[in-house]
Formats: structure tokens, sequence, C-alpha cells
């Protein structure tokens, strides 16, 4: 049986462009995609954290060094300019490879630079009352 887990993700980018009449749904400056592992034409699931807008679209290539997160065709309707995104990829695992898997965790500042790379999210501990 295969499970599905998070293979990388593009935390906390910013929209820097928004394209209503673009063929294509998600360019991404492919530094960003190389960072991550992801694939030009890859599916992904885009979180919203401005807005609470989650949906499933796939990616292309954005100019290199460009810091370019651009939401085009449909998807332009989900987002606004400066809106801040999760950009997941998944993969379909067996039993034997998850207990090797470790995701690539890219993280980003207000300018979408690259602050950190990690392969795991640290344990949430609950804040007392």
């Amino acid at each position: 049986m295969k499970q599905t887990f998070l293979k990388a993700k593009l935390h906390r980018v910013n929209v820097t462009q928004v394209e209503l009449d673009y063929e294509g749904s998600c360019a991404v400056d492919s530094n960003f995609l190389e960072a991550s592992g992801m694939s030009e034409y890859e599916k992904v699931d885009i979180y919203n954290v401005t807005n609470g807008e989650r949906f499933s679209t796939y990616l292309i290539l954005a100019e290199k060094n460009s810091r370019t997160i651009s939401v085009n065709g449909a998807a332009a309707h989900k987002v606004s300019m400066n809106d801040v995104l999760i950009i997941c990829s998944y993969a379909s695992l067996d039993s034997k490879e998850v207990a090797l898997h470790k995701p690539t965790l890219v993280y980003f500042d207000k300018y979408n630079n690259i602050t950190d790379i990690k392969n795991s999210i640290s344990e949430q501990k609950l804040h007392s009352v």
C-alpha cells in the first residue's frame, strides 16, 4: 500500500505577479524549484496564508534569480499581489520508503529570499494558558 507524504514545500513565499490572461498556472523562480526538488509541470497544492484559499495547480518556470511567484489563469482569482503562500508537492511512498523519507522545506523572507532549507519540522509544543 502507498501513502501520500509531503515531498517539498516553499514556505511563506510572496506573490509577485497575478496574470489572469496567461497560459500556465503558477510560475516559480527556477532557483526555488531547484532548491526544493520540485519540477516544471509538477502538480502542487497552494495554501494562501493571507486569505485562506486553497487550490491545486501545476508549476511552470519563471526566470532564474527573479524571485518570481506568479499565479496565472483561473488560479489568479485566488490570490492578490503580496499574498503569502505555502506551495507543497507530495509523493506516494510504499512502507519501505516511508522510514527513509525526508521532505525538503524551503523558507523565505518577505522579499522572497531563501532564508533556510530543512528536512524536518520541529515537534509542536502546546502553549500554556
